[in-house]
């Protein structure tokens, strides 16, 4: 078994496309099926299901895709490893990101290491938190930025980025618009718009609303803010969010109202990394940017202070409440 076998196998696998891989990886298509029948005629079993419009992992595929990412992935960082040594940064840095992540600003960042280090090759996925995690836990990803995310869930290394409040987001001309503050006893029955499971802000709202108690049906789904936003603005449900969203020129026309109760949500984003022996060289240098970062918010600051909601001769909902939570 040659890892050009195993970049091959991973390549069909990702693109469920034996055309589509080839052209990726640069081969021959012919070159491309006779490494893959080679390796099933090696490990005896079959790791496709192949028909005449689809390519699917068979059982055993699934489980040596596992197993090959990591192999690549500890492939890579060896090469990397040396290069390091000789002073050299190259091969790839595969970063993944959460769309909401605060306290810290993933393309800024990138630019930076961009200029630090051109000879590597800058890779971005953006996924939802739960894939991130098994992306680093497999080697996929080097390092990635995530929201909620507990110890008990990732036993690798986790650095705190922010740490702020959640708050509930609605239109001016809903009847909570005119409130300071909300209990989570009056949501049963409301409409809610919210992102799919595995993103960050749904993950922190669902906990949330797990323990207050309070059961919530889910209507609209997206997989955007600005979308999001967008529904909110049209009068078509409320949504729990991270408080800096009420900051985004899109909400300028929403207001941001405190949720109050003996449970009080927060929104956590933090760099997610596999651990500090197995940490690529290329991650090593985007984590020290990360540290150095001037305009990066500690954690354990709100990312945003200003809801928005304004109305005339009132400061924006929930702005006071905001700041007495980072306070308590």
């Amino acid at each position: 078994m040659e890892l050009r076998q195993l970049e091959h196998f991973v390549a069909v696998a990702e693109e469920q496309h034996f055309t589509r891989a080839a052209e990726r990886l640069a081969v021959s298509q012919s070159g491309l099926s006779a490494s893959v029948r080679a390796l099933e005629q090696e490990l005896r079993t079959p790791l496709f299901s192949r028909t005449t419009r689809t390519v699917r992992l068979t059982e055993a595929g699934r489980a040596l895709l596992v197993e090959a990412e990591r192999t690549l992935a500890g492939a890579r960082a060896a090469r990397d490893a040396v290069d390091a040594v000789r002073g050299l940064l190259r091969g790839t840095l595969t970063v993944g990101v959460e769309q909401c992540v605060a306290g810290v600003s993933p393309a800024r960042l990138l630019a930076a290491f961009h200029r630090e280090h051109p000879q590597m090759e800058l890779r971005l996925r953006q996924e939802g938190t739960s894939s991130l995690l098994d992306g680093v836990a497999g080697g996929r990803l080097d390092l990635a930025f995530a929201a909620t995310v507990g110890p008990a869930e990732w036993r690798g290394e986790l650095v705190p980025l922010a740490r702020e409040p959640m708050v509930l987001l609605c239109a001016a001309g809903h009847p909570f618009a005119g409130r300071a503050e909300v209990g989570w006893e009056e949501l049963p029955g409301a409409s809610f718009i919210d992102f799919h499971p595995d993103w960050g802000p749904r993950r922190a709202a669902d906990e949330a609303f797990a323990a207050a108690g309070v059961r919530r049906t889910v209507g609209l789904e997206v997989n955007d803010v600005h979308s999001l936003l967008e529904l909110v603005q049209e009068g078509l449900g409320i949504a729990v969010v991270p408080h800096h969203f009420s900051r985004k020129p899109e909400a300028a026309r929403l207001v941001a109202v405190e949720l109050t109760g003996a449970h009080r949500p927060v929104y956590e984003s933090v760099v997610v990394l596999p651990g500090a022996r197995s940490l690529s060289p290329g991650a090593r240098a985007l984590m020290r940017l990360v540290r150095e970062d001037p305009v990066r918010e500690p954690a354990g600051n709100d990312a945003g202070q200003e809801p928005a909601g304004q109305d005339a001769g009132r400061e924006p909902a929930g702005q006071d409440a905001g700041r007495a939570w980072l306070r308590g």
